[in-house]
């Protein structure tokens, strides 16, 4: 297992490139409950716990991260508490393994089953209650960030959440340092988009066109292979434990480390959670294979076509600038998943696996 159990540090987060300072109504916030369990919530979706790349090996990065990373932008460019604390408290929901559990619920496509009790959540904590309170904000305030286009909107629009999971994992992943994100970052201004409503964009074209460039990147792991296969897989096994009363419902609303540890610890799931966690690399075939669990996943494709000023008019969307970006936007988003993929070592051994969803995976 790759990732520890204990609290992630914030070492790999880029915080002080998103805003200089730390609000001064941030740190109460963070000190609640709903928010300190996110902080043992993953970014990569139990990928990180596998050993297939990019992941093995990589840094902690969780959901409390990102959602201070969101804040602070929301901060830097508005400078609204409301639509900062609404920031801060999109993801306060989100199940153990994240979107795994949109695979399990048939939703990971739009990705929005996860999102349901958002309000629930924030509702639940006294003591985030006492902190909105102390705001002058209520539940009703912050519950919905999609209301704020700085905060969020829709594809393939720029929005800090958009933004911050995408610069984390171009650091993350290793495909750039902290200084190109920053010099991408600062770059970044409140423009009105085609519609009128304001939106993040760029002020110029070489790191709009970076950014591009940067954010396909990671828009291809995010459909990889790897990705689908191990998020679905995941949701497999945590739909058999959830059946057979390993772990309940309501669990997958504590921590990963508390989940890990019980499926760790029951003979039924044990040896399912180390296979899981000793996936390396997966094949590719026309039809499913006798051997191994071969899966027909389709992907949510994720991409930004970001804002870029221009000398005269209306800001245009990169694609609409830089001819080979709308040509790798369009080769990416053309992208066709109809095959199945499986376990390339369990597939290449002796070892028979049924590919059956009612088993331990």
């Amino acid at each position: 297992m790759n990732r520890p159990d204990t609290a992630p540090d914030m070492d790999l987060t880029i915080p002080a490139i998103y805003h200089p300072d730390m609000p001064d109504f941030l740190p109460r916030l963070l000190q609640t409950q709903a928010l300190q369990r996110i902080a043992h919530v993953g970014m990569n979706c139990g990928c990180e716990y596998t050993q297939m790349h990019p992941w093995a090996g990589i840094g902690a990065y969780s959901r409390l991260q990102h959602s201070i990373g969101v804040a602070l932008i929301v901060w830097h460019f508005t400078h609204d508490v409301q639509q900062a604390v609404a920031g801060l408290l999109h993801d306060i929901a989100t199940p153990v393994f994240a979107h795994v559990i949109d695979f399990m619920n048939g939703d990971h496509l739009t990705q929005e089953s996860t999102e349901t009790d958002t309000r629930r959540v924030i509702d639940a904590d006294a003591g985030l209650q006492a902190q909105l309170a102390r705001l002058g904000l209520t539940t009703d305030d912050v519950a919905d960030y999609h209301r704020f286009p700085i905060a969020d909107n829709p594809t393939p629009r720029l929005s800090a959440d958009r933004l911050e999971y995408t610069l984390g994992n171009i650091v993350n992943y290793g495909f750039a340092g902290h200084r190109e994100v920053s010099r991408i970052y600062d770059d970044l201004t409140v423009m009105h988009n085609e519609q009128g409503q304001p939106e993040l964009g760029f002020a110029h074209t070489e790191p709009a066109r970076a950014f591009g460039s940067l954010m396909l990147r990671c828009s291809q792991v995010y459909v990889s292979d790897q990705d689908r296969y191990a998020m679905q897989r995941l949701a497999l096994l945590i739909a058999g434990a959830v059946r057979q009363g390993v772990i309940g419902r309501a669990d997958l609303m504590t921590t990963e480390p508390q989940i890990i540890s019980r499926l760790s610890e029951n003979h039924n799931t044990a040896e399912a959670w180390r296979a899981f966690c000793a996936l390396r690399k997966t094949s590719r075939s026309a039809h499913p294979q006798q051997q191994g669990l071969w899966l027909k996943i389709p992907a949510k494709k994720r991409h930004i076509d970001p804002l870029v000023r221009c000398s005269e008019g209306l800001p245009k969307r990169l694609s609409s600038l830089e001819p080979q970006f709308a040509s790798d936007l369009h080769r990416f988003l053309q992208s066709d998943f109809d095959y199945w993929v499986g376990d390339a070592e369990t597939t290449n051994s002796t070892e028979h696996h049924e590919n059956k969803s009612d088993k331990y995976i």
